[in-house]
């Protein structure tokens, strides 16, 4: 089972960085580790933007908007990142 999650987290890691490659290497490591702590809250937030979208509104809308209306637990999850990293 252990290597099914390495190579999750390998996936996750090279899909992080091709999509985010303008974002300092930090901040891309945050979101990798916030990704792999929390895989259900981002595949719920992946439909509901995959929801939006077939709705009609474009991609960059569309995580816009789920991003928003989920900022709050985001902001939950980036905290709690942070203070494991001060530790």
């Amino acid at each position: 089972m252990k290597f099914f999650s390495g190579l999750k987290n390998k996936a996750i890691s090279a899909m992080v960085r091709s999509k985010m490659k303008g974002l300092p290497k930090d901040q891309q490591d945050m979101i990798i580790a916030l990704v792999s702590e929390n895989p259900d809250f981002f595949k719920k937030i992946q439909a509901q933007i995959e929801t939006k979208k077939k709705a009609g509104q474009n991609e960059q809308m569309a995580m816009m908007q789920v991003m928003r209306e989920n900022q709050a637990e985001i902001q939950k999850l980036m905290q709690a990142f942070q203070s494991k990293q001060v530790k």
